[in-house]
């Protein structure tokens, strides 16, 4: 068995005995799953880029980011969907809570950016200055930012693009009071994909941005801040 599939193996076996431990309680469970899966996935995107060395380091953070799991969803939160529920009425974004108790907000490209570009459109603008407000008046909450593309052009542009776009938008958010140490962002490329890339309406549906917004369990908000997802040059 050659490095990066016995490294596959390794976190394949951390992330199902993260995910196994029936007998803690549900909190922990909850870190214990996020940790896992963050591991795996970690290591997936650390492997795209830099081989077993890089699954190793993405693996590292990606179990940091994962023991976030164990989230809550308290008042603040609840207001705080409604509110850009209210705000996103009728422009095509999604505003859903997602089983692990996170806000998700889904971005369109229609809405975010113009095909091959990072620069914020003004709906989009506003949209992201009314969230702003709200994780300003709820300083227990993290974001995290991920861009996606479609397929069209090649990762040496979709890899750096998507991760810019997400750039964009903390960095809209931190001129809007938001400590910047709150919001990680990262970039998927093409590689996450919603729909179909045969069609233009399914590149459409892939060329987005979402928007995680999350409070930690007691337990996990003592754990150390983890690592950013990733970092990328100003768009020129």
């Amino acid at each position: 068995m050659n490095t990066p599939t016995r490294f596959t193996a390794s976190v394949l076996s951390i992330a199902l005995l993260a995910t196994g431990c029936a007998n803690m309680s549900e909190s922990q469970q909850g870190t214990a799953k996020g940790a896992g899966i963050g591991a795996a996935a970690g290591a997936v995107l650390g492997a795209l880029t830099g081989g077993s060395s890089g699954a190793a380091k993405g693996a590292a953070i990606g179990a940091g980011v994962g023991a976030l799991g164990g989230y809550v969803w308290t008042q603040r939160m609840e207001d705080q969907r409604k509110k850009m529920e209210t705000a996103t009425q009728g422009t095509g974004i999604e505003v859903v809570k997602t089983a692990d108790n996170q806000l998700k907000i889904n971005v369109p490209s229609d809405i975010s950016f113009d095909v091959g570009r990072a620069d914020i459109k003004a709906n989009f603008a506003d949209v992201l200055d009314g969230f702003a407000q709200g994780l300003v008046a709820n300083p227990q909450a993290r974001v995290r930012i991920v861009g996606h593309t479609d397929n069209t052009g090649s990762d040496a542009i979709n890899e750096p693009l998507s991760v810019n776009r997400a750039t964009r938008t903390r960095d809209h958010l931190v001129a809007r009071g938001v400590a910047v140490g709150r919001v990680d962002v990262g970039g998927m490329g093409e590689r996450a994909p919603l729909a179909s890339n045969d069609t233009a309406e399914g590149r459409a549906r892939n060329r987005r941005v979402e928007i995680f917004m999350a409070e930690a369990a007691p337990a996990a908000a003592q754990a150390p801040a983890p690592a950013p997802l990733s970092t990328a040059a100003p768009v020129r």
